[in-house]
């Protein structure tokens, strides 16, 4: 039924490898054509295309790539107070996206999500190399050079930190694209990506760059001629920077207390993040929801029917929804199996922009309101199902446990007593919620028995008998004809006055040897019983199903842990459970990505030591990166956010962003400490003259994120996932390793000497000891 009318379902899936946006661009076309020869009142909807949400989750990230450019040029502006400053890296935004673009169709990859987030997230990384290179330029001109010294000048001091942030941003993805299943599809096509931008952006700032400053670029109006926003804009920063450069002297001549006081962040860092509850992918509003309904054991299918009528009224009176296909006969929660006292609704909302002008009309809101209407349906148990994140990963969002009899032996009864005790114990948990099962073993059924000796001594064989029962009770083929120019099937049945109880099936007939009718009364013995309406089996073991999901304020990865600690409890010897659909995806990921973190990390460890020729100056880089996990933990913390997948991938990133930073300084340093200058001098001076791009690259970034933080709409969930855990994480960065790198520096680059002294020291002493003959 659609929406309370009669109708006939075409269900459509698209084959392995094919895009689901162009299946249904052609299905659509096709039924357009078709509906042309169509009699006169049929006519076809599209009341069901999840293809919807796919459309507008990108058409929402096309808005927030857009957002996020305009954002990054206004903070470049602001700070460089040039309109011609900012064509430069305004001209690498358009350039990398087409790269980006033509990477992914190398590799194969789709527009999609994750493909898109990557791509926004880019935003603000591919303008870093070219605001440092722009930012160094500009101020070699204010100093007086023509554009080609100073783009030459600037590429003298800015191609080793180029090189090293991009270096460290394609190791840092590297340990993601290779990981397995489906977590490692989603992890390799977004590094990949943002590790092709990297590389295209660094090629395009190491070349054109320095081109376009050295034509464009002109002696910047005097700071006193200026409009007022920037000259206010310039005496705060100038008042910043002075301040900044005298805390950075004091904490360097204290750099061994400053490096004590960093670990100790970086301990609460690492201790936070471990406390996060975890969660898999985050629910996302994709346009509908779904409504089981399970009656009685052994009710009929028109009571189905009815009960499905009376919840599809309910379903399209709730505010937000557009349309309700019912469908009875189906178990939605046993993999859409048959089953005739079922039924599904599929619930249609309508579109994100227009409930998003209503209150009350948003995806938690209609659960709720449909969970409390459903109460007044007393034939049957409801309950509302959220769609899993990823279609095709399980029927329902939260968790799913398959409880398994693992010795050998089909004891219905003791699975159903074992899932209903799981359900009960979880019923009582404040963690777990709406938990059930619609596993039943004592279902009434009736058991025919063959008497084969008399049967044979009547001329009936044991195939006749089962057929006349599956032809009269079910139903068989029978022919076919042709008529208005199509194909019709025969279908034979008896009449349903005539199968209504066990009698009627003794009274039914089959043909004996000599030809007389003879009823199966004769050869058959009808008996009641009870067992499973439907036998399930996973990985060969006869199973029940349980779902459920965590409650307000607990998360996916928490609840399974509690559902974990009830099966062990309540389980015994010979019985088991394995998780499936997400949830089996949520635990096979397990803690993978404190190993993809602490690989990232070694990666960038060994690709600094490389360029600095140094085992001990890396780690002056290395140590600032925990540091933007505090931001991150605060943040998450706060919004009541698990730290899911798309949590982790913004993890992934602050590694490469956080080493950027600081790069920045130590890089500089190094030059000034080859030239001559004193250790604390060195460092105070390049945490002095980086302190400018820090804060425009930072600034960029967390604005050209800020989006992902403030979205809704279709896909809302994922970006802001992402968005508040890389936003958090930069700003907690940049704050924090602008403050400690120096003094790392310091620490690192005296130990490092030291030890240099100890070895050249010793080489000496061998090379004067007398040799004995």
């Amino acid at each position: 039924m659609q929406n309370g009318r009669p109708a006939a379902g075409i269900g459509i899936f698209q084959l392995p490898e094919a895009n689901a946006i162009a299946v249904a661009q052609a299905v659509n076309t096709k039924m357009q054509e078709l509906s042309n020869s169509f009699p006169q009142g049929l006519e076809y909807h599209v009341p069901f295309d999840t293809t919807k949400f796919v459309e507008a989750s990108i058409d929402e990230v096309y808005v927030t790539l857009i957002e996020a450019g305009v954002l990054v040029l206004i903070v470049i502006l602001v700070f460089l107070q040039d309109w011609r400053a900012m064509l430069v890296p305004a001209t690498t935004v358009p350039v990398t996206i087409i790269g980006a673009f033509a990477a992914m169709a190398a590799l194969g990859f789709t527009v999609n999500l994750s493909t898109l987030f990557a791509i926004v997230l880019a935003i603000g990384i591919v303008v870093d190399d070219a605001i440092v290179i722009v930012e160094g330029v500009a101020r070699h001109i204010e100093a007086g050079m023509s554009g080609r010294q100073a783009a030459e000048k600037a590429m003298e001091e800015l191609l080793g930190p180029v090189i090293g942030i991009t270096l460290v941003l394609m190791a840092v993805f590297i340990p993601a694209a290779f990981l397995p299943g489906l977590t490692g599809q989603l992890y390799r096509q977004f590094a990949l990506v943002i590790a092709a931008t990297a590389l295209i952006s660094a090629i395009n700032a190491v070349t054109l760059k320095p081109t376009q400053c050295a034509l464009w670029l002109r002696p910047p109006v005097p700071p006193e001629k200026r409009n007022v926003f920037y000259r206010g804009f310039n005496r705060v920063y100038d008042k910043g920077e002075r301040g900044y450069a005298g805390l950075i002297g004091s904490m360097t001549r204290h750099a061994g207390v400053m490096a004590i006081a960093a670990i100790v962040l970086i301990g609460v860092a690492v201790w936070g993040l471990t406390r996060l509850p975890t969660a898999f992918l985050p629910i996302e509003d994709q346009g509908y929801v779904l409504i089981s309904a399970q009656l009685p054991d052994g009710a009929s299918k028109e009571r189905t029917d009815a009960v499905m009528n009376e919840v599809g009224k309910i379903a399209e009176a709730t505010p937000g929804v557009d349309q309700v296909l019912t469908i009875s006969g189906i178990s939605v929660l046993d993999n859409n199996a048959s089953l005739q006292n079922a039924g599904v609704a599929y619930v249609v909302l309508k579109d994100w922009d227009e409930r998003g002008k209503q209150k009350g009309q948003d995806l938690l809101s209609i659960y709720q309101h449909l969970n409390g209407a459903l109460q007044s349906v007393l034939a049957a148990k409801t309950l509302v199902v959220v769609p899993p994140p990823i279609q095709g990963v399980g029927n329902a969002s939260g968790f799913t446990m398959q409880v398994e009899i693992k010795n050998g032996i089909s004891d219905y009864p003791l699975l159903q007593s074992l899932a209903d005790t799981i359900v009960k114990n979880g019923s009582a948990q404040s963690s777990l919620q709406r938990l059930s099962t619609p596993f039943r073993s004592n279902v009434p059924q009736l058991a025919v028995s063959v008497d084969r000796i008399k049967a044979e001594t009547l001329g009936v064989t044991v195939g006749q008998v089962f057929s006349a029962l599956s032809g009269y009770v079910g139903s068989s083929y029978v022919t076919q004809f042709n008529k208005f120019g199509r194909t019709f099937q025969v279908y034979a049945q008896a009449a349903s006055d005539f199968r209504v109880s066990p009698d009627d099936i003794r009274n039914l007939k089959v043909k004996a040897g000599d030809g007389t009718m003879v009823p199966l009364s004769t050869v058959v013995d009808v008996t009641t019983t009870q067992g499973p309406s439907l036998i399930s089996l996973y990985n060969l073991y006869p199973s029940a199903t349980i779902v459920g999901g965590p409650a307000a304020g607990f998360s996916s990865g928490q609840s399974l842990d509690v559902m974990e600690q009830i099966a062990d409890r309540t389980l015994p010897p010979g019985a088991g459970f394995e998780w499936t659909a997400l949830s089996y995806q949520e635990k096979a990921v397990g803690g993978q990505i404190y190993f993809v973190f602490a690989l990232a990390i070694l990666l960038v460890y060994f690709v600094l030591a490389g360029q600095y020729e140094s085992w001990i100056l890396p780690l002056a880089v290395i140590l600032a990166v925990p540091l933007a996990l505090l931001g991150t933990v605060a943040a998450l913390t706060a919004a009541g956010v698990a730290n899911n997948l798309y949590t982790q991938i913004g993890l992934i990133l602050l590694i490469a962003l956080a080493s950027k930073n600081a790069i920045l300084i130590v890089e500089y340093a190094r030059e000034k400490r080859a030239e001559g200058m004193e250790i604390l001098d060195a460092a105070v001076e390049a945490a002095r003259l980086r302190f400018r791009p820090i804060l425009m690259t930072s600034f960029a970034f967390i604005l050209g994120v800020l989006p992902l933080v403030l979205a809704t709409g279709a896909g809302a969930s994922a970006r802001k996932s992402i968005g508040i855990s890389v936003f958090s994480g930069m700003i907690a960065s940049t704050c924090l390793a602008v403050l400690f790198v120096p003094s790392f520096y310091v620490l690192l680059q005296r130990l490092e000497e030291y030890w240099k002294g100890r070895i050249k020291t010793a080489a000496v002493a061998d090379a004067e000891m007398p040799k004995v003959q």
